[in-house]
């Protein structure tokens, strides 16, 4: 593939070779350079060698499964992929660990490689629409770099995921204004058929575990009851 053209660079890793296949096909039709591994440990020596845009992250794998495997790429110093999980559909407790642990967006079984690539655009646009000249955003003892994409409390640097701090950084845009769930779910996560917005309210709960020295007391994201929630400036 044309290294000019090449839209980002993603792993797929999936232990079902005909699922790897097409979901790599996809999304080189679509402009991305991809690998592909069929287990865990192969995923893991992969993110080692080139650590890729994206990662496209089955959950069922033999040996080190999906969830281990993103544990120990999210231990990882640089903690710079975005991860899609591919879940099962009755999955739910492993989705919501996933998201717990930091994964940016799921597809559930069986679903359509177009989608698939529709949810790659929206990660991999939301992660690329930051102002190179935006300055930072300082509230208090608070200051959030949307160039460099860090945080800091402080003299504490907080470690966030590409998808809480996207959230951050929205809702910081907007002090004092209230959001719903599914305005953050249409302004964050950029998909508009995204129907399950509990994924909100597990990434709120995990920013205030980061950024609140009381989290059952927030002061910087607040929820606003019947409504949703807003960064109190």
């Amino acid at each position: 593939m044309d290294r000019v053209h090449v839209r980002g660079s993603i792993l797929v890793v999936d232990d079902e070779p005909t699922i790897g296949e097409v979901v790599s096909a996809y999304l080189q039709r679509a402009g991305y350079e991809t690998r592909v591994a069929s287990d865990g440990d192969a995923a893991l020596a992969a993110v080692a060698e080139r650590s890729p845009d994206l990662i496209v992250l089955d959950l069922m794998l033999p040996g080190t499964d999906g969830l281990e495997v993103m544990r120990r790429i999210r231990e990882r110093p640089d903690r710079s992929s975005a991860i899609i999980l591919l879940t099962a559909k009755g999955g739910e407790s492993d989705r919501v660990t996933g998201l717990r642990l930091g994964a940016d967006d799921y597809v559930v079984k069986p679903f359509s490689p177009n989608e698939l690539v529709a949810r790659v655009d929206a990660v991999l646009r939301r992660i690329d629409t930051v102002r190179a000249d935006e300055p930072v955003l300082t509230f208090g003892a608070l200051e959030i770099d949307p160039t460099a994409r860090r945080v800091r409390c402080g003299a504490r640097e907080i470690a966030l995921t590409s998808r809480e701090f996207d959230l951050l950084l929205f809702l910081a845009r907007h002090p004092g204004r209230a959001f719903t769930r599914e305005e953050l779910m249409d302004h964050v996560w950029q998909y508009a058929f995204y129907s399950d917005t509990s994924t909100v309210t597990v990434h709120i709960r995990r920013l205030r575990a980061k950024l609140e020295p009381d989290p059952e007391q927030p002061h910087w994201i607040e929820t606003v009851w019947g409504v949703g929630y807003r960064f109190a400036a």
